[in-house]
């Protein structure tokens, strides 16, 4: 599916592992077997990076909403090691009409990203790419992944020493920096991406009491999947690379049922004293409950230097 090109005989074998691999996937969609273990709620947990040198942590904390669906929301929070290289991998995805894209992407985006063979060279471009392809295959399986889609914010650390940040939709990755709140992530909005939108044959519209929605439906201007909005909505990444250094101390990334009730610094200010990242995801969390979002709470804090 993402390859490059091979032998015939590796090309036929490739093929059909990739056909086991969905038909896998695909029967888990058809008995109703997700994986639960990163979307259920109150769903926690931490880790840390093997490496010695690269000093990253990271703690995790995901509650069920009360807008009267199950919960939507997907994470991503772990470390594998590449190439003689540490890689962090960590993400929220944010589903919409039920949570088979999300619980999709979990399991493959990031190895997208990590099979673009100019991963290494050129990290934006491939993160692009695989957001690109991974989008394909969501909208050319659609029948059996359903109409809805998916928000992401991903952020992979190299070696504790390079972050890449990546988001489509309003989940967010907001960095502190010398206690000061620096957003990475775009929250793209319909209002914001109106002329675009609209060139594409879409329109957006707000009505009394709501948030501005394309074709008054998504209240988000780039999803993955929305098979019935996608000629009016983007898949294109948003991409942003941080060095890190001493100045830098974590980052958040969380679903916008955090952010409605909570702006960037509110949150650095709320954890920046807070060593163990799993109970600083879980403060967080607790405070957007306290504060009444009624929708998934999902969140992730990344250490760095710990």
């Amino acid at each position: 599916m993402f390859g490059t090109s091979m032998d015939t005989s590796s090309s036929s074998s490739s093929t059909t592992t990739n056909r086991k691999k969905k038909s896998d996937f695909f029967n888990i969609i058809k008995t109703g077997k997700f994986l639960r273990s990163s979307s259920s709620s109150g769903d926690t947990g931490k880790g840390r990076s093997k490496s010695s040198s690269s000093r990253v942590a990271h703690g995790f904390h995901l509650v069920e909403g009360k807008a009267g669906h199950d919960m939507e929301d997907y994470h991503v929070a772990e470390y594998k090691t590449k190439k003689n290289r540490e890689l962090g991998l960590f993400a929220i995805f944010d589903g919409h009409l039920g949570d088979r894209v999300p619980s999709y992407l979990k399991e493959n985006l990031f190895k997208n990203i990590l099979d673009e063979p100019n991963f290494w060279n050129d990290p934006e471009a491939a993160i692009k790419s695989a957001y690109s392809s991974t989008d394909k295959f969501i909208l050319e399986n659609a029948s059996r992944l359903g109409p809805g889609g998916s928000t992401a914010v991903t952020a992979i650390v190299i070696d504790g020493k390079d972050l890449w940040v990546a988001n489509i939709g309003d989940s967010r990755a907001v960095l502190c920096e010398r206690g000061c709140a620096n957003q990475l992530s775009v929250d793209h909005e319909p209002h914001t991406e109106r002329k675009r939108i609209e060139k594409q044959g879409g329109f957006v519209i707000t009505l009394p009491g709501d948030v501005p929605r394309v074709n008054g439906q998504l209240a988000v201007a780039r999803a993955f999947g929305d098979q019935n909005l996608k000629a009016h909505l983007s898949s294109e990444p948003d991409i942003r690379h941080v060095p890190i250094d001493p100045t830098i101390e974590f980052v958040i990334l969380a679903s916008d049922g955090l952010w409605k009730v909570m702006n960037n610094q509110e949150a650095v200010e709320l954890v920046k004293s807070v060593k163990d990242p799993q109970v600083a995801a879980k403060k967080l969390t607790m405070e957007a409950l306290e504060r009444k979002s009624k929708d998934d709470i999902s969140c992730i804090v990344i250490r760095f230097g710990g």
